[in-house]
Protein backbone atom coordinates (compact mmCIF):
# COMPACT_ATOMS: atom_id res chain seq x y z
CA UNK A 1 0.00 0.00 0.00
CA UNK A 2 1.43 3.68 -0.79
CA UNK A 3 1.21 6.31 1.72
CA UNK A 4 -0.14 9.38 -0.25
CA UNK A 5 0.21 11.51 3.23
CA UNK A 6 3.93 11.62 1.43
CA UNK A 7 3.58 12.81 -2.23
CA UNK A 8 1.42 15.08 -4.26
CA UNK A 9 -0.07 15.09 -7.70
CA UNK A 10 -2.38 17.88 -8.98
CA UNK A 11 -3.35 19.44 -12.44
CA UNK A 12 -3.03 22.84 -12.87
CA UNK A 13 -6.41 23.14 -13.35
CA UNK A 14 -7.12 22.51 -9.68
CA UNK A 15 -4.89 24.86 -8.06
CA UNK A 16 -6.11 28.30 -7.66
CA UNK A 17 -4.18 31.26 -8.92
CA UNK A 18 -4.05 34.09 -6.43
CA UNK A 19 -3.21 37.81 -7.73
CA UNK A 20 0.15 39.25 -7.03
CA UNK A 21 -0.12 42.16 -5.05
CA UNK A 22 3.36 42.99 -4.34
CA UNK A 23 4.03 46.65 -5.18
CA UNK A 24 5.60 46.86 -8.63
CA UNK A 25 3.31 43.90 -10.00
CA UNK A 26 1.06 43.88 -12.69
CA UNK A 27 -1.38 41.63 -14.53
CA UNK A 28 0.63 39.10 -12.25
CA UNK A 29 -0.72 35.85 -11.32
CA UNK A 30 0.97 32.97 -9.10
CA UNK A 31 -0.46 29.40 -8.37
CA UNK A 32 2.15 27.28 -5.99
CA UNK A 33 1.51 23.88 -6.99
CA UNK A 34 3.96 22.71 -4.57
CA UNK A 35 4.79 24.07 -0.88
CA UNK A 36 5.54 23.23 2.24
CA UNK A 37 1.93 22.61 2.89
CA UNK A 38 2.37 19.81 1.46
CA UNK A 39 5.16 18.46 3.01
CA UNK A 40 7.66 19.24 0.75
CA UNK A 41 10.85 19.71 3.18
CA UNK A 42 13.37 21.88 0.58
CA UNK A 43 11.73 23.73 -2.60
CA UNK A 44 8.11 24.85 -3.57
CA UNK A 45 7.30 24.84 -7.32
CA UNK A 46 4.98 27.47 -8.77
CA UNK A 47 3.36 28.90 -12.06
CA UNK A 48 3.42 32.32 -12.27
CA UNK A 49 0.81 33.72 -15.48
CA UNK A 50 1.53 37.30 -16.43
CA UNK A 51 -0.89 38.96 -18.95
CA UNK A 52 0.67 40.98 -22.13
CA UNK A 53 1.28 44.17 -20.73
CA UNK A 54 2.26 43.03 -17.41
CA UNK A 55 5.41 42.37 -14.74
CA UNK A 56 6.63 41.13 -11.71
CA UNK A 57 7.63 43.32 -9.68
CA UNK A 58 11.51 44.51 -9.66
CA UNK A 59 12.67 43.24 -6.25
CA UNK A 60 15.60 40.77 -4.43
CA UNK A 61 15.49 38.65 -1.78
CA UNK A 62 18.26 36.58 -0.11
CA UNK A 63 17.47 33.34 -1.85
CA UNK A 64 17.88 31.80 -5.69
CA UNK A 65 15.09 31.02 -8.41
CA UNK A 66 15.51 28.40 -10.48
CA UNK A 67 12.88 29.66 -13.77
CA UNK A 68 11.63 27.92 -17.10
CA UNK A 69 9.59 29.37 -19.41
CA UNK A 70 6.64 27.45 -20.80
CA UNK A 71 5.27 29.89 -22.95
CA UNK A 72 5.57 33.51 -24.07
CA UNK A 73 7.81 36.30 -24.37
CA UNK A 74 9.47 38.15 -21.91
CA UNK A 75 11.98 40.62 -21.20
CA UNK A 76 14.10 39.44 -18.26
CA UNK A 77 15.53 41.68 -16.19
CA UNK A 78 19.06 40.87 -14.11
CA UNK A 79 20.59 42.86 -11.95
CA UNK A 80 21.74 45.88 -14.64
CA UNK A 81 21.25 43.29 -17.67
CA UNK A 82 17.93 42.81 -19.59
CA UNK A 83 17.56 39.82 -21.83
CA UNK A 84 14.61 39.00 -24.59
CA UNK A 85 13.83 35.01 -23.53
CA UNK A 86 10.67 32.65 -24.96
CA UNK A 87 9.14 29.43 -24.38
CA UNK A 88 12.47 26.75 -23.54
CA UNK A 89 14.73 28.52 -21.72
CA UNK A 90 16.11 28.09 -18.27
CA UNK A 91 17.28 30.98 -15.81
CA UNK A 92 19.27 30.68 -12.79
CA UNK A 93 18.36 33.95 -10.55
CA UNK A 94 21.12 34.46 -7.47
CA UNK A 95 20.37 35.70 -4.17
CA UNK A 96 20.04 39.06 -3.75
CA UNK A 97 20.10 40.04 -7.47
CA UNK A 98 17.40 42.31 -8.65
CA UNK A 99 15.50 40.68 -11.03
CA UNK A 100 11.61 41.55 -12.70
CA UNK A 101 9.90 39.41 -15.57
CA UNK A 102 7.85 41.75 -18.18
CA UNK A 103 5.44 40.38 -20.82
CA UNK A 104 6.55 41.53 -23.92
CA UNK A 105 4.64 39.10 -26.22
CA UNK A 106 1.07 39.18 -27.00
CA UNK A 107 0.15 36.11 -25.18
CA UNK A 108 0.25 35.40 -21.42
CA UNK A 109 3.79 34.43 -20.40
CA UNK A 110 3.77 31.28 -18.27
CA UNK A 111 6.62 30.32 -16.21
CA UNK A 112 7.29 27.52 -13.55
CA UNK A 113 9.88 29.13 -10.54
CA UNK A 114 11.42 27.05 -7.80
CA UNK A 115 12.72 28.64 -4.77
CA UNK A 116 14.14 27.10 -1.68
CA UNK A 117 11.44 26.60 1.13
CA UNK A 118 12.04 29.20 3.86
CA UNK A 119 12.86 27.40 7.52
CA UNK A 120 10.63 29.78 10.19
Amino acid sequence: MVDDSKYKVVHISEVEASEVKEGGAEKTWVKWLISKDDGAPNFAMRLFEVEPGGRTPLHDHPWEHEVFILDGKCKLVLGDEEKILEAGYAIYVPPNLRHSFINVGERTLRFLCLIPIRKS
